[in-house]
């Protein structure tokens, strides 16, 4: 038996890269799979979860398309008969420093990122908020994907590092609001080879097969996979950082450090006591990624 055995999921820009692994692999594990993609390549992903054995779709909408959407969560519904994941994939890239980027590049972004998560997510809590005032208590899960760039800042991503930072905070309010209804919600920041690395040469596939090739989609799907999963059900509101075989635990940014008065203070005081907030490393900025 699969881990996702009578499952039906969503996979967002499915077509290529991570939602094409993310699709075979929750497929491979027994989940009938919806597979949104702009592009052709949507319907070569369901014809080889097809010759596989697996059961899929293939789904064209634009993930920032309210209507159409819409008529995703309503195309597995019809389909399959029910919805028990989303797994929000989809993306794209305008790189450019923030100075020359202007704002149909960030538009197109956010738009696909942010509004495509918030889209497909919503419209799937509808179905499951209605599911479970009908007494459906089945688990549900959202899976999200953010990046290190909106963990920890990239340069010359302005665009795609807000979008993905917003990404972090709309997962806790899913997780906060879905809760209730048997649904939970993570994020994932995958560093792998997709069609917006694959071109990079620090991404590349290791020459002659031998050695573990690190960036290989398939590796972040496994983590996909447990969290769409039963096994899963006590796990919402988290961020993991996933790297080949490395999994890193990322709490949202907390508390740190305070100081505290009884009345107004002044900016001579705060410069004295700056030192109480900031430690011995000082007010440096934060690494950009996860070391490795």
């Amino acid at each position: 038996m699969g881990a996702l055995d009578g499952k039906v999921a969503i996979v967002t820009g499915a077509g290529r890269g991570l939602g094409r692994a993310h699709s075979l692999t929750m497929a491979a594990e027994g989940a009938k799979v919806v597979v949104n993609d702009l592009g052709d390549e949507a319907e070569a992903v369901v014809a080889e979860i097809e010759a596989a054995g697996g059961e899929a779709v293939a789904n064209h909408a634009s993930v920032s398309d309210w209507e159409a959407t819409e008529a995703l969560v309503a195309q597995a519904v019809d389909t399959y008969g029910d919805l028990h994941v989303v797994v929000n994939n989809a993306g794209i890239l305008r790189d450019k420093m923030s100075f020359n980027m202007d704002e149909s590049d960030w538009d197109a972004v956010v738009d696909v990122h942010l509004k495509g998560h918030f889209c497909v997510s919503r419209h799937a809590g509808v179905y499951w908020r209605n599911q479970a005032k009908a007494g459906a208590t089945v688990g549900r899960r959202i899976v999200n994907t953010s990046s290190e760039a909106g963990l920890f800042g990239s340069a010359g991503q302005a665009n795609y590092a807000a979008a993905k930072a917003g990404i972090i905070g709309l997962t806790l309010v899913f997780a906060r609001e879905y809760g209730r209804f048997g649904v939970t919600a993570n994020a994932i920041a995958p560093r792998a080879r997709t069609r917006m690395t694959e071109d990079i040469e620090f991404f590349k596939a290791p020459e002659g097969g031998e050695d573990f090739d690190r960036f290989a989609p398939e590796n972040v799907s496994s983590i996909v996979a447990w969290l769409a999963s039963d096994a899963a059900a006590d796990i919402s509101g988290q961020v993991f950082i996933v790297i080949g075989g490395d999994v890193h635990l990322f709490r949202p940014p907390a508390v740190e450090a305070a100081i505290k008065k009884g009345e107004r203070w002044s900016i001579d005081e705060l410069v004295a006591s700056s030192g109480e907030l900031f430690g011995d490393k000082g007010p440096g900025l934060p690494p950009m990624a996860v070391p490795g």
